[in-house]
């Protein structure tokens, strides 16, 4: 009897050593997936932070007529095509009066952004009486420029810049003619060829329609499917290939689907390349197996009972289904299409197939306009050879990231809300 119960103890000291390690390796587990996601983001928000300000250089503007080339105040095509980079370059001569030959005024001139000049053409379209005066005016500095402002006096020496430009940026800092303000253009303006003028709107707009379109054609379709599939198919050999296929189509890579859409949509049916409408529909067929799935689990979650209950009240089975099984397997389908749709929002490579890579500056209006979205403009500045689209990458992906977490939020608030328990 004892050396029973002595078998009996050891054994039972051998499951408990056992549980605990299985429960440290667990934690362990979990601390490093937690580790790791900290690092990450850490590394996102530290490089991507000092894209959401941008440098500005304060300058006294002699709005000369004559430099200018405006003949006529009240011509809106004189003031429309002005030369405002005469301006610009004026005030910087009248600035640094010691800069005198030609390759260093090359440099003082490159220390505004060439797209400054469009920021006065807006302020002397809105305000001609401009004309004559002179006026102190921030204006946008340029990305090497920007780069070497924000960096720290430990980390200057690795920017950039040519020597005789930072003694001038130096000077402005001296005299407060150096500002850090708010990036506005980021969330305003579309993509760019210099860094500091290239901005994410257009990509989200993009994103948008994209995502609208995706939306309103893989919901309604995806859980017509699963609501025939669950209560109205034969359970037959054909039925059973469908299902088969539905969740193998679920683990297909997302380049297939864009393959089958430059195969189908553009070149079959010839639609337009880059438009949110090709890149909507390539997201349809890839979101649609993980909506009829999700959308089928919802189904089976609600109780056989209530069912039984309606048709024993003399419902048909339309009206069980139409009144009862889907308003409470409503929140279950509603969960699993936001997932879906968040994991369509950061895809890439389906559509890069369907050519969603152009550059893109304009801000599209619509779902047959040309755009781009946030996952592409990633790639796109990620692989920029300019220094200060680091920045901008990282940015963007903390953006991409706050639809994602957004989207994921509300789905489960949304289950929260709406779910019900019986």
């Amino acid at each position: 009897m004892n050396k029973t119960t002595e078998q009996v103890r050891q054994s039972l000291k051998s499951r408990y050593r056992a549980e605990k390690r299985f429960r440290a390796f667990g934690i362990a587990a979990v601390t490093f997936g937690l580790l790791a996601v900290v690092v990450l983001f850490t590394d996102i928000i530290s490089k991507g932070a000092s894209a959401f300000v941008e440098s500005y250089i304060q300058l006294d503007i002699h709005w000369d007529a004559a430099v200018l080339g405006i003949d006529d105040p009240n011509d809106a095509e004189q003031i429309n095509n002005a030369n405002y980079d005469a301006l610009i370059k004026a005030s910087l001569r009248d600035r640094f009066p010691e800069v005198t030959t030609r390759l260093e005024r090359r440099s003082l001139y490159q220390l505004v952004s060439s797209g400054a000049g469009f920021l006065l053409r807006d302020q002397l379209q809105a305000n001609p009486s401009l004309l004559g005066s002179t006026q102190a005016q921030w204006l946008l500095a340029d990305d090497d420029v920007d780069m070497f402002i924000k960096a720290g006096a430990d980390k200057r020496n690795n920017v950039r810049l040519a020597e005789v430009a930072r003694s001038w940026v130096a000077g402005l800092e001296q005299d407060g003619d150096i500002d850090i303000k708010w990036n506005a253009s980021l969330f305003s303006s579309g993509d760019s060829r210099e860094p500091e003028q290239a901005g994410v709107w257009a990509a989200v707009v993009g994103s948008f329609f994209t995502m609208l379109v995706a939306l309103v054609l893989a919901f309604p379709i995806g859980v017509a499917a699963a609501i025939y599939l669950e209560e109205f198919a034969p359970r037959n050999r054909y039925t059973d290939f469908i299902e088969v296929n539905i969740n193998n189509l679920a683990a297909v890579p997302s380049i297939i689907f864009g393959l089958l859409g430059l195969a189908i949509f553009i070149n079959l049916f010839g639609m337009p390349r880059s438009v949110p409408l090709v890149g909507g529909l390539v997201l349809t067929l890839m979101t649609l197996p993980t909506i009829i799935i999700s959308a089928r689990a919802a189904i089976k979650s609600v109780p056989p009972s209530i069912r039984e209950a309606a048709l024993g009240m003399g419902a048909s089975r339309m009206q069980v289904v139409m009144h009862h099984v889907l308003p409470l397997a409503m929140p279950g389908m509603l969960t699993g299409a936001i997932i879906g749709m968040a994991q369509a929002l950061g895809e890439t490579a389906p559509l890069l197939m369907i050519g969603m890579v152009a550059f893109i500056v304009d801000i599209p209006g619509g779902p047959l306009d040309s755009a781009t979205v946030l996952p592409v403009q990633i790639y796109l500045w990620a692989d920029s050879p300019e220094a200060s689209f680091v920045a901008l990458t990282s940015a963007a992906i903390m953006v991409l990231m706050g639809f994602l977490i957004t989207m994921n939020t509300l789905a489960v608030l949304l289950r929260k809300r709406l779910e019900r328990r019986w």
